[in-house]
């Protein structure tokens, strides 16, 4: 198989992210076991840094759609590369939602008799928000007023913010960029701060993968047209199309002003691109693989 070192890395990275992030979600819901908004976001947040460091190495630690096709548009990943990427991210986040419902399939039901919930209801929400997100959160209660764009914009800026920072933790010439070792504790703390940013109007999806495979999930075990809100067809335009704008737009404005700017900059920075260590980006001083840069593993998460 073509790029099955970073099919691998990509599907394993994703499962950890979502498991743990999902996971704090499912304790949430059932147990009230993080009361808050910040526990929730730095759950995420460390989930996010444990797959980075777990799978660096392996692939160029994206975990997230939005952010391989950012790559691609910004010329740090190869599109030959794209497919693999994609398809090991969706595969991951679909095989966490399985485990994490044979974790608490028992006690979902407990919660759905408890509360009167009936499957596939408008009700059940309750319980497919622990697998995909939807707008206004279901969680947030009578003050959440989100409309389809305010949803839409919502996680689009998330996106944006967070390629933004994944772009400039990983640029040679950002003289205020950290270690690179310490870089997925950055990456992990931007998606913890876009979750409390976010997350009480839309539940901060930032994440094509980890929405959309556990919320086919969702469906398949019986939330049917619960998990699929009919409103502007929101689990895609909110939740895939949005972050990839965001993502995209993210790139193309950091490669074609902030890392211009960087560069224009009289400092003592050469400019020279972080040398990853995994197989995911392409070294531009090798020749035989194409003129795209080579950055640190780079990387995100939610």
């Amino acid at each position: 198989m073509k790029h099955q070192r970073e099919f691998i890395g990509e599907l394993l990275g994703t499962f950890i992210l979502v498991l743990f992030g999902c996971g704090s979600m499912a304790v949430t819901v059932l147990f009230d076991a993080h009361p808050g908004l910040l526990q929730v976001a730095v759950v995420w947040g460390m989930g996010v840094t444990l797959a980075i460091y777990a799978t660096r190495h392996l692939s160029c630690a994206h975990l997230n759609p939005a952010v391989s096709v950012a790559m691609v548009a910004g010329k740090r990943m190869s599109a030959d590369r794209l497919p693999a990427y994609l398809t090991a991210q969706f595969a991951g986040a679909f095989l966490a939602a399985v485990v994490l419902y044979g974790l608490f399939s028992g006690s979902i039901a407990a919660y759905e008799l408890a509360h009167g919930i009936e499957r596939g209801s408008p009700e059940s929400v309750k319980t497919a928000m622990i697998f995909g997100e939807f707008y206004p959160n279901p969680g947030a209660g009578t003050a959440a007023h989100v409309s389809f764009l305010n949803a839409f914009c919502a996680e689009a800026i998330g996106t944006f913010t967070l390629v933004v920072m994944i772009f400039a933790l990983t640029e040679g010439c950002n003289v205020g960029r950290p270690d690179d070792r310490l870089a997925p504790l950055f990456v992990g703390a931007t998606v913890a701060s876009v979750i409390c940013l976010i997350a009480p109007l839309t539940q901060a999806g930032i994440n094509p993968s980890r929405d959309f495979s556990p919320r086919i999930f969702a469906w398949a075990a019986g939330r049917g047209s619960a998990a699929f809100p009919a409103d502007h067809y929101g689990f895609l335009t909110v939740y895939v199309l949005a972050p990839l704008i965001g993502g995209v737009t993210a790139s193309l404005v950091f490669v074609w002003l902030l890392e211009r700017l960087m560069k224009a900059q009289p400092n003592d920075c050469k400019c020279e691109p972080l040398l990853m260590k995994g197989p995911g980006n392409v070294d531009a001083r090798n020749q035989s693989q194409g003129p795209e840069r080579v950055l640190w593993e780079n990387s995100a998460e939610q």
